[in-house]
């Protein structure tokens, strides 16, 4: 069971209150957990990645086990903490400002 956890203005979207579990079958990594997070919320589309190009939306970005794997290839398989469910995946707003 892999555990995702969203900001707040999407899982207010998705009507979701805390942690989401997933299954995944196959490798986990950034892709797989997207399409199963759009696949069961599909008010999700478009949000965390472009409709068409699937590319990860400007100020997202992606932490497993406390390290920010944004820019790591998004079909890499990630760590076993986040695969057997013990760390979360995080999905965050990056916060931009002066």
């Amino acid at each position: 069971m892999i555990r995702v956890v969203l900001p707040l203005h999407l899982r207010t979207l998705a009507s979701v209150d805390g942690e989401i579990e997933l299954d995944i079958a196959g490798t986990v990594s950034t892709n797989s957990i997207l399409d199963a997070l759009e696949a069961r919320y599909p008010m999700l589309c478009g949000t965390i990645r472009d409709h068409e190009t699937r590319a990860r939306r400007p100020r997202v970005r992606f932490f497993a086990v406390e390290e920010d794997i944004t820019h790591d290839s998004p079909d890499a398989a990630l760590p076993d903490a986040i695969s057997n469910g013990s760390a979360p995946f995080l999905v965050v707003g990056a916060i931009a400002g002066g």
